[in-house]
């Protein structure tokens, strides 16, 4: 974070890039949430049921990327190495060696060997388990906490966008465009979205982009409000007034001379949009309504908690893992909102 301060000429930036240093526990938040999102964006390499390299007769394999029949280690039948076979372990170790990621397990990979029924306590081969299908659960928790992020970083980018451009244009015609938009988000806001969501997700099988589609039509709704009043107050200002005198076009209005304004308040409300996308994927996964069944998921894994008491680990863990990530989100949202506060500047 200081190599990016220094390489920032803009007094306004500087500051605004102080303010959230100052606050400790926004910069530490920030750190961990891109620590463990780098973490997860490479979860292959850290949870697979693959090796991640194979040395075997002097020659390198790589399992990770691609798939390598049981005979190129000197097994009997033409078929894909299932390297957690004993039988295959044994050709390789005989010839050469293998390295194996961090968790030997895949989000989707069942442990035929567990000692007790699943859901088993957790061990030194589960760390904190596995749920009652017999998946580990940190491989679920690493794989379920990537697609939960990278869901909410996606509807927050398209719901921003959306909601920037329908609230610029309300707040910048006004008038009767303004009143007309605001009847249509008044009855649109009021419609049951869960009921909604529970009708389509029946009638077609839920999927990341469907799931995505479905809330997107609604999500747009969270920064259309703050985006019009800053239209509104701004649009009147004389350097707007200015711009129409000289020709400028409307357009060019809206997106050079007032968004810029806009963004201010924008982007304070960013971490708690992307928050509130999280929260909204892992309750139609704990409902039942959300990814397809054997989707890595936070919500799953937290219903399972619900269904199976007897196995506290999973619903403590799944409680733990969604706590500290929406905690870490809350953490950084307010270090941004008083890094762009104005009262803050002249600090």
């Amino acid at each position: 974070m200081g190599g990016l301060l220094g390489k920032v000429k803009s007094p306004l930036a500087r500051r605004r890039i102080q303010n959230f240093i100052g606050n400790r526990r926004a910069h530490i938040s920030l750190y961990i949430f891109i620590a463990l999102f780098i973490i997860t964006v490479f979860a292959e390499f850290v949870a697979n049921d693959k090796p991640l390299l194979v040395r075997y007769e002097s020659k390198f394999y790589f399992p990770i990327f691609k798939d390598y029949l049981e005979t190129e280690f000197g097994g009997d039948i033409e078929i894909e190495a299932e390297y957690r076979d004993p039988y295959i372990q044994e050709l390789i170790y005989e010839k050469g060696w293998i390295v194996w990621p961090v968790i030997r397990f895949k989000y989707d990979t069942i442990d035929y060997e567990l000692e007790v029924p699943a859901p088993s306590s957790p061990s030194r081969s589960h760390w904190l388990g596995t749920d009652d299908g017999g998946h580990d659960v940190v491989a679920l928790i690493i794989y379920g906490f990537r697609i939960s992020v990278l869901f909410g970083i996606v509807l927050t980018i398209f719901s921003t966008i959306i909601g920037i451009i329908a609230g610029a244009v309300q707040g910048y015609f006004g008038g009767l465009v303004d009143l007309i938009f605001q009847r249509f988000i008044e009855m649109w806001a009021s419609l049951p979205s869960l009921y909604l969501i529970i009708i389509i997700t029946s009638i077609i099988e839920p999927t990341f982009g469907l799931l995505l589609v479905i809330l997107l039509l609604f999500r747009w709704l969270s920064l259309v409000g703050v985006v019009r009043a800053e239209f509104l107050r701004v649009r009147n200002f004389e350097f707007v007034k200015a711009a129409r005198a000289l020709g400028v076009s409307n357009v060019t209005i809206i997106f050079r001379h007032i968004l810029p304004n806009a963004m201010v308040s924008t982007f304070t409300f960013l971490p708690f949009i992307l928050n509130g996308s999280i929260i909204a994927l892992t309750s139609l996964d704990f409902l039942g309504l959300g990814l397809p069944p054997g989707s890595p998921s936070l919500g799953r894994l937290l219903a399972q908690g619900k269904a199976n008491l007897q196995a506290p680990w999973l619903g403590v863990t799944s409680f733990v893992v969604l706590s500290v990530m929406l905690s870490l989100l809350i953490f950084i949202g307010e270090g941004i909102r008083d890094a762009f506060d104005p009262r803050r500047q002249l600090a």
